[in-house]
């Protein structure tokens, strides 16, 4: 069963004090449903490790941007830290987006893709969706589309015309004006 995630994170306790937003974009550039948690207050940081560089994702004053593009086999969620900076963006890839009456939502399809702001690309969980395939969770159909969707985003990325990407400090601000 594929895990369905929500932009608004409602189970994270490690966020204690937060904020957020949801805005519906339809212009040229994107279609979708957009959210923003604020985590003015969390329990504990929590870094990533990749290679040799250490990234904090979460910690009191981070924001994370949701991009759910209609029609669409990814997600991406930008976190920006206390100062408004991006430290990464986290690309699921996912069978569909939607929306219910808890928000904006994608069932995830397990492979990841993580841009950094110097440009690295990293493909993560590969494993995962193998794992997922071998244990029947998905079919060969899921699998063959979680990589398609893969290379082709990798290929946008590689040639920065990656929309979500290219939005997402537009977007963080739309949405937290709504904040004050």
């Amino acid at each position: 069963m594929l895990k369905r995630k929500y932009g608004n994170r409602p189970d994270w306790q490690r966020i204690i004090t937060r904020k957020s937003a949801t805005a519906i974009e339809d212009t040229d550039r994107f279609r979708g449903d957009l959210t923003l948690l604020h985590a003015v207050k969390v329990t504990a940081p929590a870094s990533f490790t990749y290679g040799e560089k250490e990234i904090c994702i979460i910690d009191d004053g981070y924001t994370w941007l949701q991009q759910f593009p209609a029609d669409a086999n990814h997600s991406v969620t930008t976190m920006f830290d206390a100062d408004g900076n991006v430290v990464q963006w986290y690309i699921d890839i996912c069978l569909s987006n939607g929306k219910d009456e808890q928000g904006p939502w994608m069932d995830d399809l397990f492979l990841d893709l993580i841009l950094l702001p110097g440009g690295e690309l990293i493909v993560k969980d590969a494993d995962e969706l193998d794992e997922a395939l071998d244990n029947q969770v998905i079919d060969q159909k899921l699998y063959d589309l979680a990589w398609k969707e893969a290379e082709t985003l990798i290929d946008l990325i590689k040639k920065e015309r990656f929309e979500p990407v290219r939005l997402s400090y537009y977007h963080k601000d739309k949405l937290e004006k709504t904040f004050r």
